[in-house]
């Protein structure tokens, strides 16, 4: 290729032992070579270090005491030394020609910050059909993206500069890092996309995060940070203001039915703050 950038692609992990090597190899299969992969394992307590050892110098392994994803994906960032960073979580896969294709775009686009592509999902091993409310969309997609996650981190390509715009993951957060750092992103650039799928994004095992009660108060802790901040201009607030107050209530429903009657009683009480 003409343009022949350095990709820093970066897996955290967790004890994921048994998916792990599917999505080092579609990494390494990869037709563009011009990357490097930094492995960042989040204090796993299975089989994880055996299996990365065995890819020799292929890997940058990166150890740490269990922090979270955020912090993982961070520590990763820090290390990498790419114009570009691709993230790849540890129970996905890329289909060859992933990063080919990505860095052609950011080629042919000099002013494209953020790339995704399509995705084809598999569930509990059997491929379905994406809901209409989760089809990728591309552009100015702020508001889009305030109801839920319109990014998969599996899926994206970005300059490493716009993380010294932007920041890193919010460590936090212990879930809807993601939602909380495109949000970020979405309010100052557009996503780009490319209608082609090029991951799977594997779904419905135990230690799926998405599984969990909860997430929308990690959301709603995003959302609060963005109606703090004060470059905001009204649309944007009134729009984040919405969605936090749909949320609050959405939530404190949810802890009403498990008794958690305090807790339901503060988000009711922060969405009339706003």
């Amino acid at each position: 290729m003409e343009n022949n950038e350095k990709v820093s692609v970066i897996i955290p992990t967790y004890n994921r032992g048994w998916a792990l090597k599917r999505a080092i190899d579609s990494v390494l299969s990869q037709d563009y070579n011009n990357f490097e992969l930094i492995v960042v394992d989040d204090g796993s307590t299975d089989d994880t270090k055996s299996i990365i050892e065995e890819y020799g110098d292929n890997i940058l392994y990166l150890y740490q005491d269990n922090g979270g994803v955020s912090s993982a994906r961070n520590l990763g960032i820090k290390n990498s030394s790419g114009s570009l960073i691709a993230l790849l979580d540890s129970d996905d896969v890329w289909m060859e020609g992933k990063l080919e294709a990505q860095v052609k775009f950011f080629h042919q686009n000099k002013s494209s910050v953020i790339c995704q592509t399509d995705e084809i999902w598999i569930r509990n091993g059997k491929r379905v059909n994406p809901m209409k409310k989760h089809r990728k969309i591309a552009g100015y997609i702020f508001k889009e993206s305030l109801h839920l996650c319109l990014i998969s981190p599996s899926a994206v390509m970005m300059r490493k500069s716009l993380f010294d715009e932007i920041g890193l993951f919010d460590e936090s957060l212990l879930s809807c890092e993601d939602y909380d750092l495109w949000l970020r992103v979405l309010l100052k650039h557009p996503v780009d996309l490319i209608q082609i799928p090029y991951i799977y994004k594997y779904g419905g095992h135990d230690d799926q995060l998405s599984k969990a009660f909860g997430l929308d108060k990690y959301r709603i802790l995003s959302l609060r940070k963005l109606l703090e901040n004060e470059n905001l201009n009204k649309v944007d607030y009134e729009a984040i203001k919405e969605v936090l107050n749909r949320k609050c209530e959405i939530y404190a429903k949810g802890c009403e039915k498990r008794e958690k009657l305090d807790e339901a009683s503060y988000y009711r009480d922060l969405a009339l703050k706003y």
